[in-house]
């Protein structure tokens, strides 16, 4: 396997474990043996997705609680993580936009929170999910590497949350000696994606196929983006433990692929014959992104391992059975 993690064992707490995201990260440290602590408000989380988690008996402990709690401190000092993996995040463009103070609330005051909470305990390292999809802005070139950061201007609150992190988390590595690595996560798909809401085009396609339901494409759908299979993004959560310190990494597969390729490829997987419904494109989303990994690769031993034909197969096998 590229890229397999060889790191000693320890305790990590996972902020927003009861994610799709995160708990994939959960099952991902625990195969290797590690301690996990789960963190999550189960706001946008489900018990659901730690059912494989919850079978590691005590190596797995899950704690229902909000990351701006004032009792997470004293959760860290119970837990003694060396490692905290921060996943926890209003994580969706258009809520940030029509809630800004919410989004600020969660992404920055949150994050402020688990970074005073992982320096009083003595945390070694926080690895951190950062948005590959809204930190670079609207790029004038694909795909994006991680020097151009710096001078872009994310296009929602969402963005501009996640790149405001950024600087908190370089203050508390100069000031309290606080490792970081952060993750900039493409477009990730695949199973225990929530395909309600703000699911992701995978999740909702696929799911309203099954049902034999009319998808809704906004705009053409020749908009692009970069869709990365969540068990490869786990699997560099767990390779950013010991490496990529003090870094920013794509995490992505530098492909761009169009909302109308992945409704076609969906409709194989699925026998969907039916057209897409078209709306009215968002004004706040980006029209293309992709994200150039040769930093990963260099960075963390990574490259990503499932193709995308791969990836939607496991996607709707598992939204058979969800």
């Amino acid at each position: 396997m590229t890229g397999s993690p060889r790191t000693r064992v320890c305790t990590v707490v996972v902020t927003g474990g009861a994610g799709f995201v995160g708990s994939h990260v959960c099952d991902a440290l625990l195969a290797l043996r590690h301690r996990v602590v789960a963190l999550d408000d189960l706001s946008t989380g489900r018990l659901q997705n730690l059912v494989e988690a919850l079978t590691h008996g005590e190596t797995f402990t899950f704690v229902e609680t909000d990351i701006r709690s004032p009792n997470l401190e004293g959760l860290l000092a119970e837990a003694r993580p060396e490692v905290v993996m921060h996943l926890a995040a209003q994580a969706a463009v258009r809520p940030s936009a029509e809630d800004p103070l919410n989004d600020a609330s969660v992404n920055v005051l949150g994050t402020l929170n688990v970074l005073e909470a992982s320096v009083a305990v003595g945390v070694r390292k926080i690895v951190y999910a950062a948005s590959g999809g809204t930190l670079y802005g609207a790029p004038e070139a694909l795909p994006v590497a991680e020097n151009q950061a710096p001078p872009a201007v994310p296009t929602s609150p969402y963005g501009i949350s996640k790149k405001v992190v950024d600087h908190y988390l370089r203050y508390y590595r100069q000031k309290h000696g606080l490792d970081f690595t952060q993750l900039a996560l493409a477009n990730v798909y695949g199973p225990r994606q929530d395909p309600l809401g703000e699911g992701g085009v995978v999740a909702i396609f696929g799911r309203l196929m099954l049902e034999g339901s009319q998808p809704v494409i906004f705009g053409d759908g020749e908009q692009t983006r970069d869709f990365v299979y969540v068990a490869d993004v786990a699997r560099a959560f767990v390779l950013a433990m010991q490496a990529a310190s003090e870094m920013l990494v794509n995490i992505g597969t530098g492909i761009e692929t169009s909302v109308l390729e992945i409704y076609r490829l969906l409709a194989q997987v699925t026998a969907y014959n039916g057209d897409p419904a078209h709306d009215a494109a968002r004004p706040e989303e980006l029209r293309s992104i992709a994200l150039d990994i040769h930093l990963a690769a260099e960075a963390l031993g990574w490259h990503p391992e499932v193709g995308l034909a791969d990836g939607l197969d496991a996607t709707v096998e598992h939204l058979r059975t969800d």
